[in-house]
């Protein structure tokens, strides 16, 4: 008997009705010499200091650092779920051959495994990795099956990572806790939690004591078209009066007038946070919603795998994609054109080389109409998102003028569409979003500029704009995500946010778990869109002296270095050596400063 384990009930009757395993039983299916069970996700987990030594039970500052010897796993202490671990152990006793059929990622490895650990499993164990829950692929991926050493690096990731969260966030808890905690307060320390914390709590100080000046321009009319004088803004209303004064009565004169043809590159396929980020811009949907939408489509075999950190396409899947945009019935006026010629083979698109697990997120082409609310909002960006990427770039006119009175230069450009391209895809409503998100001081406004002929010459209308400089923003989570990917730097940049991922602050799969727990601890709050630190999350970041604790570079490092374990390149023992010395250090500088 082979025995399947997958992650979920609705995954595991799944793969049974593909295998022929129709005989329903208590906890798994059975039939045409399979065996079919799941495991409710997370059985196993990390023992508690008190299961090492019975006096790690209380919270004593001279047993810190707890650091056992050797860290062991235990079922938790649930009924169901340890009704559903004794059965699994019986089954994995009777079958020849394992299969592990759980969620093809990090988090999915290391459940199964601590389960097959748990359980003693002596016979050999496949893989199974699929990144869809579709039939074919099911049937493809039991047709592939690997060996289950060949996972073995990403299971000592995984497993890394969880002895790194367990160390640092017990004897971190503990330490700050019984050193400065009051009032029985419990001062929460982890990983990834605190520099996450720790950015929101610098953005509040740095909007805190942000002095807001005050400033002028010059500016003027010429053709009803407003031009900028291009020098530094003006620091008193005087020095612009006497600016305005100089140009007055003096003839406006056109220096230059340019246009260039452009483009408007595609937007990539979503990845995790990227669905997590538009999906908070868009309808105000928490990272945490967002996931849980899209891991709901991906079980109902809608979407692929979701927890996914490329915007690539393994290069195999071109050829299949027509047939995925044809199965798009809702969107056929926007499919229709792209099918007319041969989908391009582009590289922004397949690419091998940035794809590691999975692929990014796109629709696997099943029919998705019956879906409603969240899930059919989040749907309809994926779908929408997948087809533009296989559209013409946008090309447009980008504008600019220079002019002078005197020596005083001025400046105006703009923006024409001449072709849209990908932008057909989306509402005029949706472009205009498109574009308030990418915009910067250096973009042009989406207008079209009257013809200019260089030497012409006119009255001009000057005047003076008074502004203001304008605090930080308050984190939103769309921003707090992107933050978090790009290790502490909010980056727009597709390509340099690819460039800082492996050093971000924790995974696409975690971060709206770690946001959630802030918020659950009373850290922070939401106001309207805006992310607040609490007065309780302002005095944990204020103890907290320890660099390493609330630096986002640093604990990216950490993320590096899973990676590399990940990749085979560098030895979990390390890690844990490194691991201790780091956690020793911590305990010594706050005990005894």
């Amino acid at each position: 008997m082979k025995l399947c384990i997958a992650e979920k009930p609705s995954v595991a009757k799944d793969l049974a009705n593909i295998l022929g395993a129709n005989t329903r039983h208590d906890g798994y299916f059975e039939g045409n010499g399979y065996l079919v069970s799941w495991t409710f996700g997370h059985l196993c987990t990390l023992k508690e200091p008190q299961d090492y030594k019975d006096h790690w039970k209380y919270w004593k500052i001279e047993d810190l650092p707890i650091f056992p010897e050797r860290f062991g796993i235990k079922i938790k202490n649930n009924q169901g779920i340890q009704k559903q671990f004794e059965l699994i152990t019986k089954l994995v006793a009777k079958a020849t051959e394992v299969i592990n059929c759980g969620d093809a990622g990090q988090e999915g490895e290391v459940i199964q495994r601590w389960v097959l650990l748990k359980a003693n499993c002596q016979v050999p164990v496949k893989r199974l990795w699929i990144s869809s829950l579709t039939e074919e692929a099911i049937k493809n991926g039991f047709k592939k099956l690997q060996d289950a050493s060949k996972y073995d690096n990403l299971f000592a990731a995984g497993n890394s990572r969880a002895i790194g969260d367990w160390v640092l966030g017990i004897n971190g808890t503990r330490l700050y806790t019984k050193k400065f905690g009051k009032d029985k307060t419990t001062l929460s320390v982890g990983r990834v939690q605190t520099p996450t914390l720790a950015m929101i709590v610098n953005r509040h100080h740095e909007i805190s004591s942000f002095t807001v000046e005050h400033f002028w321009e010059l500016k003027t009319n010429y053709r009803d078209t407003e031009f900028t004088c291009q020098i530094k803004r003006l620091n008193s209303k005087k020095r612009a009066e006497e600016g305005i004064a100089y140009i007055t009565d003096k003839p406006f004169e056109i220096v230059s007038y340019e246009q260039k043809e452009g483009k408007e590159n595609n937007p990539r396929l979503y990845d995790l946070t990227s669905i997590q980020v538009d999906a908070n811009k868009k309808f105000g949907y928490t990272a945490d919603e967002t996931l849980k939408t899209v891991q709901s489509l991906y079980e109902k075999k809608l979407v692929t795998y979701p927890r996914v950190d490329t915007t690539y396409l393994a290069e195999d899947l071109h050829p299949k994609m027509p047939q995925v945009l044809k199965n798009l019935k809702q969107y056929e006026q926007l499919v229709n054109p792209i099918l007319q010629k041969p989908i391009p083979k582009s590289k922004t698109i397949f690419n091998d080389k940035k794809i590691t697990d999975h692929h990014a997120i796109i629709p696997t082409g099943v029919n998705g109409q019956g879906i409603s609310g969240f899930e059919e909002k989040v749907y309809d960006l994926i779908c929408k998102r997948f087809i533009a990427v296989f559209y013409p770039p946008c090309k447009v006119s980008n504008t600019t003028v220079l002019g002078k009175v005197e020596e005083l230069e001025f400046k105006t450009s703009g923006k024409q569409i001449i072709d849209p391209g990908w932008r057909i895809v989306y509402t005029q409503k949706e472009n205009k979003e498109s574009e308030e998100d990418t915009s910067s001081k250096e973009s042009t406004k989406d207008v079209v500029l009257p013809n200019f002929e260089k030497g012409e010459q006119g009255p001009h209308k000057p005047f003076i704009h008074e502004g203001k400089t304008s605090p930080p923003k308050y984190f939103t989570e769309a921003s707090l995500l992107r933050s978090m990917e790009s290790a502490g730097k909010f980056v727009e940049d597709e390509e340099m946010r690819d460039l800082m991922k492996e050093n971000g602050i924790g995974r696409p799969s975690t971060r709206a778990n770690i946001i959630e727990t802030l918020f659950r601890r009373k850290y922070i709050e939401r106001k309207k869109k805006n992310i607040h630190a609490t007065p309780l999350g302002i005095q944990l970041i204020g103890t907290i002296k320890n660099d390493l604790l609330k630096s986002p570079e640093l604990t990216g490092q950490w993320e590096y270095k899973l990676r590399q374990i990940e990749k085979g390149t560098y030895s979990p023992q390390e890690f844990k050596q490194e691991l201790f010395q780091m956690i020793r250090k911590l305990t010594d500088e706050v005990i005894f400063n």
